[in-house]
């Protein structure tokens, strides 16, 4: 029986089946042995094959090659990775000004990861309604940034429901993964779009302008016209939402190959005098000249000067 996976509480996955059932399944022991290095082998949006024993319990036999992934190193074991979806159409980075505060460190980071795995993002800037004068002057700075850089970007709040009209088209016939920090709103902006679905939300610290982790794991949802609509595996339009994340490591990237997943640097590399060039030292570096020249933001270059080092052991643990 073949089916998609639609929620992973870490030891039980529930599959939607192609025939519309909804089976809780566990996952075969033999599948960590066949090299898939990551925390999870099994990810929501996975399309797998499940099987039943004589005792009447599902099990996860085999997954569908992936066509992409958002993945990111695994916060607490160095050598492996953490899948937070499969087979999506697109990214929703849902990112924050304040209350709290998004560094833009982080939204670099997923920006690359989602450039190498070919999956489109569009930068959702939440809790619009919070921002004094200053504030929301910054936000259309970061806004401007990122869409001449080739991102779209659009202002929202999940609290009032501005900018949820202009979402909802970008999300038709797409399965959306609904990403971010903990406490900028994914789960409140999801509640918004999908009435009863009822995910759960927290406030923020306020003691660190902090978010605490409220989704504890990933759960896929249609978006449909109406309540009644029975979801089913062939649903064109999903959201994915996924546990707030503190840090962003990169993953299996070498650093020769980091420079590609940043578009700007990339465009300007190619006028550099040597072919190998790393933008950090070389004579004749145009990156560098373009960085001199405000032609590259200086928080982006930072960010990809970040991602070089990653390759020392304790990197990805910082707080991007």
């Amino acid at each position: 029986m073949k089916g998609l996976v639609i929620k992973n509480t870490g030891s039980w996955y529930t599959v939607l089946t192609d025939t519309g059932e909804i089976v809780e399944s566990k996952i075969k022991g033999n599948f960590r042995l066949k090299g898939i290095r990551s925390t999870n082998p099994v990810a929501v949006g996975d399309r797998v094959v499940i099987i039943t024993n004589q005792e009447g319990t599902a099990f996860i036999s085999s997954i569908e090659e992936r066509r992409n992934y958002i993945i990111r190193k695994s916060p607490n074991l160095s050598k492996q990775s953490h899948i937070i979806a499969a087979n999506v159409d697109q990214a929703a980075l849902i990112v924050t000004v304040n209350y709290p505060e998004t560094n833009t460190t982080f939204i670099d980071r997923f920006l690359a990861s989602a450039e190498a795995y070919r999956v489109p993002v569009i930068l959702v800037f939440n809790k619009t309604d919070l921002l004094n004068d200053e504030e929301r002057h910054y936000q259309d700075m970061m806004i401007s940034l990122y869409e001449t850089i080739g991102y779209q970007c659009l202002a929202v709040s999940a609290s009032t429901g501005e900018g949820i009209d202009r979402l909802l088209p970008m999300l038709k016939g797409k399965i959306t993964v609904f990403s971010g920090n903990s406490g900028v709103g994914k789960s409140t902006l999801l509640n918004k779009m999908v009435p009863g679905i009822n995910l759960r939300t927290s406030e923020i610290s306020d003691a660190h302008n902090m978010g605490m982790h409220t989704t504890t794991f990933s759960e896929m949802v249609p978006l449909r016209p109406t309540l009644s609509e029975h979801p089913s595996s062939t649903s064109d339009t999903w959201l994915i939402d996924t546990p707030g994340i503190k840090g962003f490591g990169s993953f299996d990237m070498e650093p020769e190959e980091i420079c590609g997943y940043f578009k700007e640097i990339f465009h300007f590399s190619k006028d550099c005098r040597f072919r190998n060039c790393t933008h950090t030292h070389e004579p004749g570096c145009a990156v560098r000249k373009a960085l001199e020249e405000h032609y590259i933001a200086e928080s982006r270059y930072r960010s990809y000067l970040s991602m070089l080092e990653d390759k020392e052991e304790s990197k990805y643990r910082e707080a991007f």
